[in-house]
């Protein structure tokens, strides 16, 4: 759980400018100054860990260079969908890196390695969920108004990310346990 959460906050990071973005537009309804501090703080956040001498991930300079592309993009065309148009962009690019066999497996607990190969089918459904949260994105992105698309995107990630986790979890468990009793019985 504490890896699972050392990631998580490392995603929350990496995309801190688009989730402050989203959160001042929700609340100002002002797409320009929302956008401006959106790239203010990615900006910032690569600053402040290059002043640190921290490494940045590939993850948040790609983040960033989103953030100022599609930013500058909005400004100049006074179009919002540039920067809606974004987070499917990140959702392909995680999706194509999650394709990978067995990416998960690093990420659970030494008592879940003996369902590791339930967590390598589950890193695909992770990758699915990506590749379906972009089209979705897309979709919303070219037929709602931004403060409607900015909540419903909202709902939708965090809404999938707990649901898939929870039935990870929960299948993952009750494989694990079907294994063990089945292992028992065997020795017994």
């Amino acid at each position: 759980m504490k890896n699972l959460f050392q990631a998580g906050r490392v995603l929350l990071l990496d995309m801190a400018s688009t989730l402050f973005f989203l959160a001042v537009f929700l609340l100002t309804n002002n797409l320009f100054l929302s956008v401006g501090l959106g790239m203010a703080l990615g900006v910032a956040q690569i600053g402040w860990q290059l002043a640190r001498k921290q490494p940045v991930g590939t993850l948040q300079w790609l983040s960033v260079v989103l953030v100022l592309a599609s930013g500058t993009a909005t400004f100049f065309t006074h179009d919002p969908r540039f920067v809606m148009l974004k987070p499917s962009v990140i959702y392909v690019m995680v999706g194509v890196v999650m394709l990978k066999r067995g990416w998960m497996n690093r990420y659970l607990p030494e008592r879940a390695q003996p369902v590791a190969d339930i967590g390598t089918l589950f890193g695909y459904v992770w990758a699915g969920l990506m590749f379906g949260s972009a089209a979705l994105n897309i979709a919303l992105a070219l037929s709602l108004d931004p403060k409607i698309w900015a909540a419903a995107m909202s709902a939708w990630g965090i809404a999938s990310k707990i649901g898939l986790f929870l039935i990870q979890y929960a299948t993952m468990t009750a494989v694990g346990r079907r294994r063990y009793l089945n292992a028992t019985a065997i020795t017994s």
